[in-house]
């Protein structure tokens, strides 16, 4: 796979994010890991215009976002803003910030998901949406993930499916990726593996997912950027993800 389509999503170093100093200091390190773009997650509070700076300063490209689920709603114009700031195209609905109980409760949020989105599409940028475990709970003949991609508009939501959360809730990650085919710009790259007998986030490469299809299909429906995200790290989570993107670079 292309190098310089592999991103490190910065929520992984979010206990290194907690100053502007120590944003500086941390892009600086993922730029000497060997990544040539980001996911902004999980920082503390920076003005969009120093952010871009570093970035700049960094040769490291802001792929996409992860935005509040509420300010995606009820403050669209406010992300959008903030993405032309950081000249980023993709932004992800990262978890239902008012969790839905019901299938009409999904159907609902696929629906406002899309009215954001339409907003976005009009400015030229893209909502995405990042899924975790509770989208795998059913209501009826369908899991709420289902309902989300099937009751939004392709047009105006589209997907970054998260390849350890899928696993998790019981989905499959290849059948997944072969099911947003068109409408999967961005993909969570996160290992799902055994240590001890319990489920474990670990270094892509380490556990059991097969990762050549993933990225395979993944290709072929059109995946812009491969996104590392490790949310609990065994190590340093800087060597995690150098560990991952060796991995890719080399195995894949």
């Amino acid at each position: 796979m292309k190098k310089n389509k592999i991103a490190a999503q910065l929520y992984t170093l979010r206990e290194f994010l907690k100053t502007p100093e120590d944003i500086a200091k941390s892009l600086k390190k993922v730029k000497g890991i060997g990544f040539d773009a980001v996911q902004v997650s999980g920082m503390a509070p920076i003005p969009e215009a120093e952010l871009k700076k570093i970035l700049d300063g960094e040769g490291l490209i802001c792929c996409a976002t992860h935005e509040s689920g509420k300010s995606i709603l009820e403050e669209t114009q406010k992300v959008i803003d903030r993405l032309k700031a950081l000249n980023c195209k993709y932004t992800a609905y990262p978890y239902p910030h008012e969790k839905p109980t019901s299938e009409e409760g999904y159907v609902k949020l696929a629906k406002d998901l899309s009215a954001a989105g339409k907003k976005m599409a009009d400015a030229g940028l893209v909502l995405c949406y990042h899924n975790h475990a509770i989208e795998f709970e059913r209501f009826g003949k369908r899991n709420a993930l289902e309902i989300i991609y099937d009751e939004s508009d392709p047009r105006y939501l589209q997907g970054e499916p998260d390849t350890y959360w899928i696993q998790f809730g019981g989905g499959c990650p290849v059948k997944w990726c072969e099911r947003l085919k068109g409408r999967l710009p961005l993909l969570h790259l996160k290992e799902y593996g055994i240590v001890d007998n319990a489920v474990k986030m670990l270094e892509v490469g380490s556990g059991n997912l097969d990762w050549k299809k993933i990225i395979e299909v993944s290709e072929n429906g059109g995946t812009e950027w491969f996104i590392i995200e490790q949310d609990v790290c065994r190590i340093d989570p800087f060597d995690s993800l150098k560990m991952s993107l060796e991995y890719l670079i080399k195995e894949i």
